[in-house]
């Protein structure tokens, strides 16, 4: 398997494919904002020569350097075998070369799929209320990325 950024045709792929890779409507939170202006990070991962999966992703400058990861999808045919956590390892360390200091996503109640992955990654997550509006919950996924920086310049390394 081998990720790479995400092309314009990439992005045209996975509007079409998307809401059958979800079981349902989605497409929508595949905004072309994601590749025209938030896209340095966003990602695609092939193999066999097919797009199996991707990740939208960007990195916010407030409140703390942080990557977001907007939406992941995953190929049906190519779920548990490590594409989900290819992307996730990719962007991160992309995330850790523009000095992030953390990561986060949010997800909706329910989505337990996404939970177990987020936690079997090693983020943290926190039910929040009133996060998305009104009476609207989200689960919020975070990870410190801290203690994983390179020292300051000129930090003597023991």
């Amino acid at each position: 398997m081998h990720p790479r950024p995400l092309t314009k045709a990439d992005f045209d792929h996975v509007v079409e494919v998307i809401d059958r890779w979800w079981g349902g409507p989605i497409s929508n939170f595949a905004q072309p904002i994601f590749f025209y202006e938030l896209g340095e990070q966003a990602l695609v991962v092939e193999a066999d020569g097919i797009l199996v999966g991707f990740l939208l992703g960007f990195v916010a400058e407030k409140p703390l350097r942080t990557g977001y990861v907007h939406l992941v999808g995953i190929h049906p045919d190519y779920r548990r075998r490590g594409v989900g956590r290819l992307l996730y390892a990719t962007f991160t360390e992309a995330c850790r070369k523009e000095g992030c200091t953390r990561m986060k996503a949010i997800t909706t109640l329910g989505n337990e799929g996404s939970i177990r992955f987020h936690l079997g990654v090693g983020w943290e997550a926190q039910e929040v209320e009133h996060y998305a509006g009104p009476e609207r919950k989200r689960i919020v996924f975070t990870k410190d990325m801290t203690d994983s920086l390179p020292p300051p310049p000129n930090t003597p390394i023991n």
